[in-house]
């Protein structure tokens, strides 16, 4: 029985080495100084939490936001994000081997202000969603990373009641669905997910469903959306309404099932509800409140989906717009936009509750992580 308890112990540390040598964090910014380092990347001890700086690109107006090729070694960033009349998506060649980032090429992105980009399972296309000028664009991807002329896009005009905000469509992630044979966006300014089926192997996946949209509830702002891992379950946070709308999910349809308040009762106003993600082990779901709050709001996730809310973890900085959770599930990670701090949290795996390391590193307008074992 000793030796067998022995075997276990060297296999779970193995396992931590590798997660802790081949987990890299990528951080990008709202940052117009092009001699800046707008794009950074770290290696995450996933043991200690420790950040350890690897490389950077400078050159780069405001790669707003990350993700990953499947296979980690193509970076993509929504860049020239808030520049009048400018929008683009650019590309880079990460090697994790040598520890370099290497621009490859950037397409327009089909609209003013991309603030979300994600990538097909398939590694062969790249979906990004602009803000400001409430359109979704589709770009094939080339075998050598490198992003493809834009292949779809689409416009919306329909806004919502509140004038100030919902004047019109202001698309504001694009998110693929468990098996990746769909594609939603949440619709901030229109308060609704819209939905198409997604069909990679045509030159125009994009195709239109009998359920083109769901409606959220009126000036609830939809921003991020996450799905659960057993695919049964997908959950909307509402920047405008400060709530998260849990849906079941079924063959591209969404049924609603629950609406909850990512903030105290105390709070009645000001909400700016932003990011939302699910612990790898689908029991814990977190959601960010920046605004008077600046916290990260936690609940439980019961079998039938449902949440109920078990704390708040403050991000010890200002405007989290957005965080990530790497894949060992030990660690969850913050940006704070406006003081410009990356803050390591380590998750307890019974409770889900959250404590802040002494892991934290400075870097001005840092606006999204992301995590990935390759």
């Amino acid at each position: 029985m000793k030796l067998k308890t022995n075997f276990l112990t060297i296999a779970l540390l193995v396992s931590f080495t590798v997660f802790s040598q081949n987990t890299y964090v990528f951080l990008g910014s709202y940052n117009r100084d092009k001699t800046a380092e707008s794009i950074r990347i770290y290696q995450l001890d996933t043991i200690k939490g420790k950040l350890n700086k690897v490389t950077s690109a400078t050159n780069i107006v405001n790669p707003s936001y990350l993700t990953l090729s499947p296979n980690g070694k193509y970076l993509y960033a929504c860049t020239d994000t808030k520049t009048p009349n400018a929008g683009s998506v650019s590309s880079f060649e990460f090697n994790s081997e040598n520890k370099t980032l290497t621009f490859l090429n950037s397409q327009k992105s089909g609209g003013e202000n991309p603030v979300y980009v994600s990538v097909h399972k398939s590694g062969k296309w790249l979906v990004n969603g602009n803000y400001t000028e409430g359109s979704v664009s589709v770009h094939p991807l080339l075998e050598n990373g490198k992003i493809d002329s834009i292949a779809q896009n689409f416009q919306y005009m329909d806004g919502s009641v509140n004038k100030e905000r919902q004047a019109r469509s202001h698309i504001h992630s694009t998110i693929f669905s468990p098996q990746n044979d769909y594609l939603f966006m949440p619709d901030l300014g229109a308060d609704k997910i819209r939905c198409y089926q997604f069909d990679a192997t045509q030159k125009q996946p994009l195709v239109e469903t009998s359920h083109p949209f769901i409606k959220t509830d009126l000036e609830a702002g939809p921003r991020h959306f996450t799905f659960h891992p057993n695919q049964k379950f997908g959950y909307c946070i509402e920047e405008m309404a400060g709530a998260i709308s849990v849906y079941q999910y079924e063959n591209g349809v969404l049924t609603k099932i629950q609406r909850i308040n990512t903030h105290p009762d105390t709070i009645k106003e000001g909400f700016e509800s932003s990011d939302i993600h699910i612990s790898p082990d689908g029991k814990i779901l977190y959601a960010t409140n920046r605004g008077k709050e600046n916290n990260i709001a936690i609940f439980s996730i019961a079998q039938n989906g449902l949440l109920e809310n078990i704390g708040y973890q403050s991000t010890s900085g200002k405007h989290p717009r957005v965080f990530a959770i790497d894949e060992s599930g030990r660690f969850l990670i913050a940006t704070n936009v406006i003081t410009g701090n990356v803050v390591v949290f380590k998750r307890n795996s019974k409770t889900g509750l959250l404590k802040k390391t002494r892991k934290e590193i400075k870097m001005e307008n840092v606006s999204c992580v992301q995590i990935k074992q390759i």
